[in-house]
């Protein structure tokens, strides 16, 4: 297990730094780290997320198998998310909707599309002990 002061590290491609920005820190709330010239770095719900400048980016959003996100422990999180998602009209690949409904694994889930076609998914299952 790790300690809770460390983070997990996620670093994906960004066509633009002020696109990644604005999507990151204005839409998701993330909080901006540091920023250079060829990247910039967020605290993404207490991960480390780093969007580094690319040419190579996605021609078009596809969830899987490439993606990343939050398995939120608390329904309310995931509530509170889809509210900013849709109060901020982030752009929604697909849901919230519900998976695997009747099954042990049934959970919520929401996935968006940020400005270079990297897909996030959000989720919260029912049963807290999936989360992992």
């Amino acid at each position: 297990m790790r300690d809770p002061r460390d983070a997990c590290h996620v670093a994906i491609p960004a066509r633009d730094l002020d696109e990644a920005a604005e999507f990151y820190v204005f839409g998701l709330g993330a909080k901006l780290a540091r920023r250079y010239d060829d990247r910039v770095t967020f605290d993404f719900f207490g991960d480390q997320l780093v969007c580094h400048l690319s040419e190579n980016v996605p021609a078009e959003a596809v969830a899987y198998p490439r993606h990343f996100g939050v398995s939120f422990a608390r329904a309310e999180d995931f509530d509170r998310l889809v509210r900013v998602v849709e109060h901020r009209k982030l752009r929604v690949l697909s849901g919230p909707s519900l998976r695997f409904e009747g099954t042990a694994e049934q959970h919520r889930t929401l996935f968006l599309v940020d400005p270079s076609n990297n897909v996030l998914e959000f989720k919260n299952y029912d049963d807290p002990r999936l989360q992992y």
